[in-house]
């Protein structure tokens, strides 16, 4: 066990719940390298610091006083948060509550705990090499290191991301252009002129990943779709950001195959992002401000379940309790009425959310979870192709959920399911990730396409919106054309009778 995993809090400084936890954690790892191997950044640069292991080595760095640098940040930046490592680990260290940790300092720009220690830590230098880091004042305060991690360029983009990608409506207005671009082929000629690129990294990224645009769904959706048959349970239908716009189909579909097993569907219309994106991302304020909305809408609606098609947002509903938790640790909102205590109100308000949050995150259900569960009463009718199922790291490794999708479409007459030799590796999407790190999540996409190719399919399915416009633009890369589809389309396909496009 390494040193700084072991050692006390700092001296004049008493760590608050939230600190606490995350030292204890970090002391859960016994630094054996099984991570090493499942961990996609260490696999493609073979670097120790930007692997689970090397990455809890700086998170110790940093409890321990150093400034969080742009290398330091770097490192954390550059973990995908697919949680292979957690698959892969015999000692069940929780690293996705140490990523959490560290992206939120790296979020808000300094270590909170940066020079409370005048000596600071050794290391191999990323955490301690760079950038000064302030002392305790005179009421023992601990200062804020003014270590700048992040670039102005790269704080101006990730703004701009999180103003768009969690807002429907907005993300609408924004793709519009793209849809007329795309029909005229105006698309590739910008492509191909790299003058995107050079105005927004990010943005270049968005047009490639950006699927074909196809006829939007007409209409909304009504708000409640009646069973067929039997009533066996009133689910809510969470309609997604990402989903809603680039694949409508899919939420459509989903509604049908709850629907055909006898389910009546609630799709609140208020409904808004559950906050995956900026859980993810180290916005925790951000994210619960969203959770909140969903928690609501969904409390209103009177559901026995709820069902989520996106493998990233069910696995952030289902850690909506330990968010309000983490935020009630840190104090919450602070009270601004007078002679309020500027804590206790904040942790009362985080605990009550937090309560909340947990009797909704035990009615969250992912899609293929929930109709494994309920079992089968509508008839599968054949749909002859061969397909490969490619596993969403949020829900395969975040919410351990493998067989269940496998079985249901084991389960469709004629569709003959292969397996990726790699089907358990991240595609390189990550939420917004292929944006902010196109470098690393080219690479990662070019090697899931390749296993897809090898795999000699015709049908690609996946569980997660991310991770189809991913793999499309990396297949769309080798001149490869293939289809894709949701396991709500499949079992649409089978069911119902709609036809796969």
């Amino acid at each position: 066990m390494s040193d700084e995993a072991t050692r006390p809090p700092l001296a004049n400084h008493e760590p608050d719940e939230a600190e606490q936890r995350v030292r204890s954690v970090v002391k859960d790892c016994v630094h054996c390298g099984f991570c090493l191997p499942a961990c996609p950044t260490y696999q493609l640069w073979g670097e120790e610091m930007d692997s689970p292991r090397g990455r809890i080595h700086l998170v110790g760095q940093l409890l321990d006083g150093a400034p969080l640098t742009p290398a330091t940040a770097g490192h954390f930046d550059r973990c995908l948060g697919c949680m292979a490592c957690m698959t892969a680990c015999p000692s069940g260290v929780q690293y996705d509550q140490i990523i959490e940790a560290a992206r939120d300092w790296t979020e808000a720009g300094a270590n909170p705990l940066a020079g409370a220690s005048a000596s600071g830590s050794a290391g191999d230098g990323s955490a301690s090499g760079a950038g000064g880091a302030g002392g305790a004042g005179d009421d023992g305060a601990v200062a804020v290191a003014p270590t700048a991690p992040r670039s102005r360029a790269d704080r101006v983009t990730r703004a701009a991301i999180f103003a768009l990608f969690p807002y429907p409506r907005r993300l609408r207005v924004a793709t519009a252009p793209l849809r007329l671009a795309q029909r005229v082929g105006a698309d590739r000629l910008l492509a191909r002129s790299g003058l995107v690129g050079r105005v927004s990294p990010a943005a270049e990224q968005a047009l490639r990943l950006a699927p074909p645009s196809r006829p939007l769904a007409p209409g909304r959706f009504p708000e409640r779709v009646p069973a067929r048959g039997t009533r066996r349970a009133v689910v809510g239908m969470l309609t997604g950001c990402v989903q809603s716009v680039f694949y409508p189909g899919v939420n459509a579909a989903t509604a049908r195959v709850l629907a055909a097993e006898g389910c009546d569907v609630i799709i609140p219309r208020d409904q808004g992002c559950c906050g995956a994106l900026s859980l993810h991302s180290g916005r925790a304020a951000e994210a619960a401000a969203f959770a909140k909305r969903t928690i609501a809408t969904f409390e209103a609606a009177g559901v026995d379940v709820i069902v989520v098609n996106s493998a990233g947002c069910g696995s952030a509903m289902k850690e909506y309790e330990r968010l309000f938790a983490r935020l009630g640790e840190e104090g919450g909102e602070p009270e601004t009425e007078d002679g309020a205590s500027p804590a206790l109100p904040g942790q009362l308000e985080a605990a009550a959310w937090s309560a909340r949050a947990a009797l909704l995150s035990a009615r969250v259900r992912d899609f293929s979870e929930f109709l494994d569960e309920l079992g089968p009463v509508a008839v599968r009718r054949p749909v002859p192709v061969r397909a490969a199922y490619h596993d969403a790291c949020h829900l395969g490794h975040a919410q351990r959920i493998t067989a269940a999708p496998r079985s249901l479409l084991r389960a469709i007459p004629g569709l003959d399911l292969a397996e990726l030799r790699d089907a358990g590796v991240c595609c390189g999407s990550a939420g917004v990730y292929n944006l902010l790190q196109p470098e690393a999540a080219a690479a990662l996409g070019t090697r899931k396409a390749d296993s897809v190719i090898a795999a000699d399919v015709s049908l690609l399915i996946s569980a997660n919106p991310g991770c189809t416009l991913q793999i499309s633009a990396a297949l769309a890369t080798q001149g490869v054309t293939m289809r894709t589809a949701h396991v709500a389309e499949v079992l649409d396909a089978s069911i119902n009778g709609v036809r796969l496009v």
